[in-house]
């Protein structure tokens, strides 16, 4: 319907609100006494405990200081050896694409890789590729029969991707010289955009491992350098990389990874199936993440023999502890139960102070509520707010031909008529007193108001009670219809509901079984139903 728009019911009314802070205040007591009881099983295991906390705490704290620097250390010295190899390719690429990789000349080339092969000693060797896989430059002197790495992975990501980045790949083994290495490559391109060919520097696993074996840890422990995805590159003790082993779906990854880049975790690890506390940290620069681990033996396994003794003391006297507080709680749930019964009950009596025994529908009270709440919302908002006066015509006629019982009969049925015929939540019908009835209808206009009284006004003449002292032999009504925009005109509940009774007024004199607003006039005439 045109002018109404689906409103909300406003809200409660202050005896309601009182009703349900009292139900709160009993829920908060209810959830303060199990916070009491929890804290002081808490305090009383934090005290009980003490000693072999403070024990652990000494030793896990200690744990974890080594594994962070171990994990700092280590995540340096891999950034530090991935960045030189980065410049330096970063550097060559430049050179290479500038001269053209058909004009490279490669005696000084072979001798300028062979120079910083020398100079940096993770490098295992530096490599230049054509377009096809072939090798072009490198500073091995030693060249395999089958000089081709096209089928190498880092190849077809840099044949299929025009991306200018460094990457680094999973560890493969040297053609040249069989040892494991950890590529480091770089797209070449020709000056028009297209593949040119790929720079490769390799650096040795062997690089890592003698740099880890200097660190003293448990038999247990471990360090590992892995790419972000979770491929392992190098780990102490040293696992091959022809067993596949990767920490993708490992807690760290899964779980800590995502949402902070470096940490402490103790978990177990996915290689070999040991607990140990770690330490994580990716590197800023490169996919790449590394990890330093002790067992949990090392550190747990001395304190866990005095902590089981304690345990079972602390299990015997929280016991009965929470017992007892079990049979607080149970009282206490008892009571609230109680509040809760009285509560409903003192919002029955409430909810029947607002309402009209004969009809069901609100009464005049109820309406005074509502209408201020509605017109300060339709203040707030800007919006327009509508009322209906509607009044039975001949209604005392009819009482006396039909007497009291058949009119209070009559006027249930329209007050069904006239509940039926509002399809929003927020519209609100009462009886206003005697044979007259009021709709409040929160943000609509005027326009919409009508069309919902003449509405009401068709319910009530399908009613078709027998009237014999009424013109037309059936009950009609007859309505009046404001409109006001309190934010506009400045709208107040007596204003509203005495132009609302004017127009009613109006109808009535205009010959009943219509309605009136300030804009129409509207009358339906009356045909009987056919036999």
């Amino acid at each position: 319907m045109r002018g109404r728009k689906p409103v909300r019911p406003s809200s409660a009314d202050p005896g309601r609100e009182s009703l349900s802070l009292n139900s709160d205040n009993s829920a908060a007591v209810f959830r303060l006494t199990l916070s009491f009881m929890l804290l002081m099983v808490v305090s009383f295991l934090a005290v009980e405990g003490w000693r072999s906390w403070r024990d652990y705490r000494h030793a896990y704290a200690s744990a974890q200081d080594s594994v962070r620097n171990l994990a700092q250390a280590t995540a340096q010295h891999a950034e530090d050896a991935v960045r030189q190899v980065d410049v330096l390719t970063a550097e060559l690429r430049e050179r290479v694409e500038g001269d053209g990789l058909g004009n490279i000349d490669v005696p000084r080339i072979r001798a300028l890789l062979d120079q910083q092969t020398r100079i940096m000693p993770q490098l295992q060797g530096l490599f230049i590729y054509a377009a096809n896989g072939d090798w072009v430059v490198t500073n091995q002197y030693i060249t395999p029969e089958t000089a081709n790495n096209a089928d190498r992975e880092y190849f077809t990501f840099h044949r299929t991707h025009p991306g200018r980045e460094v990457r680094i790949g999973t560890v493969v083994r040297s053609r040249s010289s069989r040892e494991l290495v950890i590529p480091i490559s770089r797209r070449l391109d020709n000056p028009d955009g297209s593949f040119a060919g790929v720079l490769l520097g390799t650096i040795k696993v062997s690089y890592f491992l003698d740099y880890y074996g200097d660190f003293k840890i448990d038999d247990k422990g471990a360090l590992v350098l892995a790419m972000r995805s979770g491929e392992v590159l190098v780990r102490r003790p040293f696992v091959s990389p022809a067993t596949d082993r990767s920490l993708a779906q490992s807690e760290i990854f899964t779980r800590y990874l995502p949402f902070s880049n470096e940490g402490v975790a103790e978990v177990k690890a996915v290689i070999d199936s040991t607990y140990r506390l770690y330490a994580y940290r990716a590197l800023t620069s490169y996919p790449l993440v590394v990890e330093a681990g002790l067992s949990r033996e090392s550190f747990v396994g001395p304190w866990r023999h005095d902590l089981f003794k304690t345990g079972m003391v602390l299990l015997v006297l929280i016991a009965g502890l929470s017992g007892f507080g079990v049979l607080v709680l149970t009282q206490l749930r008892a009571r609230i139960e109680l509040e809760e019964q009285i509560r409903i009950a003192h919002q029955t009596v409430h909810d029947m102070a607002l309402t009209d025994s004969l009809t069901g529908l609100g009464n005049r009270r109820k309406l005074d509520i509502a209408l201020a709440q509605e017109l300060e919302r339709a203040r707030r908002q800007d919006t327009p707010l509508a009322l209906i006066m509607l009044d039975v015509d001949y209604f005392k006629r009819f009482n006396d031909r039909y007497g009291h019982p058949a009119g209070d009969e009559c006027l249930r049925h329209v007050a069904s008529a006239i509940r039926q015929a509002l399809k929003r939540p927020a519209d609100l019908a009462v009886r206003y007193g005697g044979e007259e009835f009021t709709v409040l209808l929160p943000d609509t206009d005027v326009r919409g108001a009508g069309q919902l009284a003449e509405a009401i006004l068709q319910a009530i003449r399908a009613l078709d009670i027998e009237h014999a002292d009424h013109p037309l032999g059936r009950v009609t009504a007859s309505a009046g219809v404001a409109c006001g925009t309190p934010a506009r005109d400045g709208t107040t509940p007596a204003g509203l509901i005495k132009s609302a009774d004017a127009f009613l007024y109006a109808a009535k004199n205009g010959g009943r079984n219509r309605w009136c607003s300030e804009t129409a006039s509207h009358v339906r005439d009356y045909v009987a139903p056919s036999a």
